[in-house]
């Protein structure tokens, strides 16, 4: 998995289009269902990192599914709702939804907010691993509470955006971010021209934790895609 999944539920095609288009254009993986059956069935069934969920659908509303997922799940969920009395969103929050969103809504704004709530999840949950203190990849200790990393127990001194960086690749190993991602993860800002920036970052890393920067033994690039560190340290 590269890219993170999101589930888009309500019952107007239209609507569900419309989201996907930015979505995907967003880089995202989209699923799509018209109702909560539909959309229990695909979270049962697909990885799903966010869900944006419609209020009034048939069969199972946007309420009950909701709080069905918080059953189990604690991944993001976006309401949308025509209905714009505080009291629907204060319900709408209460069963478990992260934020609101009424309809007719900016494109643009629904995309800010996924991602704003996709950057707060992935960031505690470490997204493929568990949410451990101390990540280790070889020789290399990560020890997130303290900031501290050591290779061949070696203390290496990280900046905080240098950190950050080695951070969300050592705790996704095997998957491949490029420079537009880390960016948006690590800067928390939409990326512009953030090849450079990223690359320099990642070259002053390499300089810190690898014995030989030019043959790097932890990140390692991908051409044309990005960076990554292997998953089978």
């Amino acid at each position: 998995m590269g890219k993170e999944t999101i589930l888009v539920v309500d019952d107007e095609k239209e609507i569900r289009d419309l989201i996907a288009i930015y979505l995907k254009n967003e880089g995202y993986d989209v699923l799509q269902a018209a109702d909560g059956v539909e959309g229990l069935e695909k979270l049962k069934h697909n990885e799903v990192h966010l869900v944006v969920l419609d209020i009034m659908m048939p069969k199972i509303d946007g309420i009950h599914m909701c709080m069905k997922v918080r059953e189990t799940g604690d991944i993001p969920i976006i309401m949308l709702s025509a209905k714009t009395q505080d009291m629907d969103k204060i319900l709408g929050l209460t069963t478990g939804a992260d934020d609101y969103v009424t309809k007719p809504f900016n494109p643009l704004e629904l995309m800010a907010r996924i991602k704003s709530q996709l950057r707060r999840y992935l960031k505690m949950s470490g997204a493929t691993v568990q949410n451990e203190d101390e990540i280790e990849v070889g020789d290399m200790k990560i020890n997130v509470s303290t900031h501290e990393v050591t290779v061949d127990d070696r203390k290496v001194k990280l900046t905080p955006r240098e950190f950050s960086i080695l951070e969300l690749l050592a705790r996704n190993r095997g998957i491949v971010f490029s420079a537009d991602q880390i960016y948006e993860r690590v800067w928390g800002e939409p990326p512009f021209q953030s090849d450079n920036t990223v690359m320099v970052h990642i070259r002053k890393i390499r300089e810190k934790v690898e014995e030989y920067p030019r043959m790097p033994r932890y990140i390692k690039t991908v051409w044309g895609v990005g960076y990554k560190i292997e998953n089978d340290h």
